[in-house]
């Protein structure tokens, strides 16, 4: 029955089982949801009819909505006791270039009802720009430098200030390069196949990487672990550059090392949206992923993790 103290009907958080909202329900969304089967009721948005049938055979109540319809983000309030934000922005800002509105909004829809205990969103490492292969800390200001991580920047902007505004626990996930052998274009094997050609050493970038398995358990680790209003870097140990990232996965998978050209040659070859992956160089630290949200990584290296398992 709903609370005398509660004007819009939700229940006191110790009536409630505990819940999960997973908003951005994709690869890594469905990899979270298997790991807390049974621990908790899970609960998605998609903006997808098609795929409600997979989310409800995974064991995920699907609620159909759009992130750019906030009217509709209204049903979301007071669902969930802890809420996963995996969502990207939109890719075109419009006028307001640099701003992530959905983040904005679904902050805005979170305060109408109960407020849920924890939030963690997953943002990406990309906010940093180039930092010249230099080592970085997650107190190391952000420096971003195109349209996509400027919204990233929006993103965490509205995160943080809904946290301390409200005193939920907020954490934010900064992520570099997604892999994983069962994930769609989660391995090279695709460039590699392709030709695609990677920098000489002397102008290639660092690169970091996660596999989505270990990526998951962070999202996890972070819901029930994370100190308030943080930033951890979801990073394995890798230290490679890219070009040696792309020459060990042609090893191991018996195909030809790509080719190497100069900077001014890719720039006349690639694609602008790979240019600009090839235009910051930096090594995440991750400590505060190991010491805080105590994770410990099934893939500590690229080396393992771009193999199948059965492999």
């Amino acid at each position: 029955m709903p609370s005398i103290n509660s004007p819009s009907g939700a229940l006191p958080a110790r009536f409630r089982r505990e819940r999960l909202l997973i908003v951005g329900c994709g690869d890594v969304g469905q990899r979270v949801a298997r790991d807390l089967r049974g621990r908790m009721q899970l609960v998605a948005l998609t903006s997808s009819a098609d795929r409600v049938a997979a989310l409800r055979a995974a064991g995920i109540r699907p609620l159909v909505g759009n992130l750019d319809d906030s009217a509709a983000l209204r049903r979301l309030a007071g669902i969930a006791t802890r809420v996963l934000h995996l969502a990207p922005p939109a890719r075109d800002g419009g006028a307001a270039w640099w701003r992530d509105q959905r983040t904005v909004s679904l902050m805005q829809a979170l305060r109408l009802r109960s407020l849920p205990s924890a939030l963690v969103y997953g943002s990406t490492s990309g906010v940093y720009g180039d930092c010249g292969g230099a080592r970085v800390s997650e107190t190391r200001g952000v420096r971003p430098d195109t349209p996509r991580s400027h919204r990233r920047v929006d993103a965490e902007r509205a995160v943080r200030w809904f946290g301390r505004s409200t005193g939920v626990r907020t954490s934010i996930l900064r992520i570099p390069g997604i892999y994983a052998p069962d994930r769609e274009n989660g391995t090279p094997r695709g460039r590699l196949e392709r030709g695609t050609p990677v920098l000489r050493r002397e102008d290639d970038v660092y690169t970091s990487h996660i596999h989505a398995d270990d990526l998951a358990r962070a999202c996890t680790a972070a819901l029930f672990r994370g100190k308030p209003q943080r930033v951890v870097h979801a990073s394995d140990d890798t230290e490679l550059r890219m070009g040696d990232y792309f020459d060990l996965a042609a090893d191991l998978y018996g195909m030809p090392r790509p080719p190497r050209v100069a900077r001014d040659e890719a720039e006349r070859q690639l694609p602008l949206q790979l240019l600009s992956f090839m235009g910051e160089s930096r090594r995440l630290d991750n400590t505060r992923l190991k010491r805080e949200l105590r994770v410990r990584l099934a893939h500590p290296t690229v080396h393992t993790g771009l193999l199948p398992a059965e492999a």
